[in-house]
């Protein structure tokens, strides 16, 4: 048995005690949260939040990529979501490296340095005005309102980042 198998074996016990609902495509809150993939952040848990209420749009370090802005368009010209929350978090493992070393290394192992950001930072304050600062220079994202935050992964707190 793998990993794998023991998650559809829980996905089994998951289906037979879950009952049939049928969600809204839409988040009933109309809200998009642009975060990190870490398996440390249970933002369903931390904000109160039910299946079905907003858009989770996550990769490493929560930052605005291409994808991630791709993301945001089709969730609010398609899907109605009007906000946007960016949630980074503290201990996050885009502040343990260099992106230059990093790209260096795979420069060397593969010939050819990653064509995308890696995304390194040192500060999580700075990194998540950086990331509001792209989605606000972004054509394709309503800008109307979006908030920063940092995540605490030892204490599940989420403390608001001044963005202006």
């Amino acid at each position: 048995m793998t990993v794998i198998d023991d998650l559809l074996e829980s996905n089994r016990a998951y289906v037979a005690g879950h009952g049939h609902r049928e969600l809204p495509t839409a988040p009933r809150l109309h809200l998009a949260v642009l975060t990190c993939m870490d398996s440390r952040l249970d933002l369903f848990g931390a904000l109160g939040l039910d299946l079905g209420e907003v858009h989770l749009i996550r990769n490493a370090g929560g930052i605005a990529t291409d994808d991630a802005v791709r993301s945001l368009l089709l969730s609010q010209r398609l899907l109605g979501t009007r906000s946007i929350m960016v949630i980074h978090h503290s201990r996050c493992g885009l502040e343990t490296f260099d992106e230059d070393v990093l790209q260096d290394e795979l420069e060397v192992e593969f010939g050819t340095r990653a064509p995308f950001r890696l995304g390194a930072y040192r500060d999580a304050d700075a990194d998540v005005r950086a990331t509001v600062a792209a989605l606000r220079e972004s054509p394709f994202v309503d800008t109307t309102e979006i908030r920063g935050f940092v995540f605490g992964v030892d204490d599940g707190d989420l403390r608001e980042v001044s963005v202006d």
